[in-house]
């Protein structure tokens, strides 16, 4: 593992370079993915399945809060499962939830550090999707981080 800019030279505006946490494998993510708390124990079955190290975290009690284009908002309680992994491992991760028929599961992946620091967990809708961000909260109804 290696701490490392990933870029040698500080950008034009004079702010230093950004860090990231890398291996052989790739960058060093935090992977979340959330499913309906009936599903976990598939998910966990599935992740299982990876020929990698999971360490889970587990949030029983997650929530999910979407924003649609039209104003319109939506929350849905999930259970979220959170765990390092290399980028490089991403593939192997995401078929084999397509292969268990998890391929609808709420998946998101960012490096370490910037998961570690970010202010808010609120993330855009992927392309084609009928919502413009969707905010995770690891309790019902508590935000990741304080926006303060």
């Amino acid at each position: 593992m290696s701490v490392r800019p990933d870029s040698l030279t500080p950008s034009i505006t004079g702010a230093a370079p950004v860090v990231s946490l890398g291996g052989a494998e790739g960058e060093l993510l935090a992977v979340r993915i959330s499913v309906e708390p009936r599903l976990l124990e598939q998910l966990l079955d599935t992740l299982a399945q990876l020929e990698f190290p999971i360490s889970p975290q587990i949030y029983h009690h997650a929530a999910l809060h979407y924003e649609y284009a039209d104003g319109r908002e939506r929350r849905e309680p999930t259970t979220t499962v959170e765990f390092p992994a290399y980028a490089g491992w991403l593939p192997a991760v995401r078929l084999v939830l397509e292969q268990a028929g998890l391929s609808t599961a709420a998946f998101t992946a960012r490096g370490m550090l910037e998961d570690l620091t970010a202010q808010c967990d609120v993330h855009p809708g992927p392309p084609g999707s009928p919502y413009r961000s969707v905010t995770w909260y690891p309790r019902s109804g508590e935000p990741l981080h304080s926006l303060a």
